[in-house]
C-alpha cells in the first residue's frame, strides 16, 4: 500500500512536465507579461497626451501630437541616441525624461515633473515596435 501512492505521485509529477513543456500551464505568464507591456504602453500614451508631450514632438499614435519645436519621436525604438551622448535605452529614456535639465544644463526640453511611473510608461511607448 505504501507504493500506491508514490506511484502515483510520480505520474502526477511526470504529467506536470509534460503538460509544462507542451505549453499548458505555462503558457499563462507570458500571456500575462504580453497584457502587462500592453497596458504599459497604453499607460504611456495617456502620460504624453495628460503631460502634453505633443505640444511640442510630433508624437505618432498621439492625438493632436503634432509638434515642431522639439525633434519628432518617431522610431525612437530604431534610434541610437536619444540626444548627443545619451545612448537609447529605456533607463536613459526614462532619465531624460524625468529630468532633462540634469542630463543636459542647456536644453530646451523643461522638466515636466514626470513621475516615475509615468516616465517608465512613456519610455514604454516610445520604444515599442511601431
Amino acid at each position: 500500500m505504501t507504493r500506491a501512492p508514490a506511484a502515483w505521485l510520480q505520474i502526477a509529477l511526470l504529467g506536470g512536465l509534460v503538460l509544462a513543456g507542451c505549453g499548458g500551464p505555462a503558457a499563462g505568464p507570458t500571456d500575462a507579461t504580453a497584457r502587462a507591456a500592453r497596458a504599459e504602453v497604453q499607460h504611456g500614451a495617456l502620460a504624453l497626451q495628460r503631460y502634453g508631450c505633443g505640444a511640442c514632438h510630433r508624437i505618432p499614435g498621439i492625438a493632436g501630437a503634432d509638434g515642431v519645436v522639439g525633434p519628432p519621436l518617431v522610431d525612437m525604438a530604431r534610434r541610437v541616441y536619444i540626444r548627443r551622448g545619451l545612448a537609447n535605452t529605456p533607463q536613459n529614456m526614462v532619465r531624460w525624461i524625468r529630468a532633462p535639465q540634469a542630463v543636459a544644463p542647456l536644453s530646451a526640453m523643461p522638466d515636466m515633473h514626470v513621475t516615475p511611473a509615468d516616465a517608465q510608461a512613456m519610455a514604454a511607448y516610445l520604444h515599442r515596435s511601431e
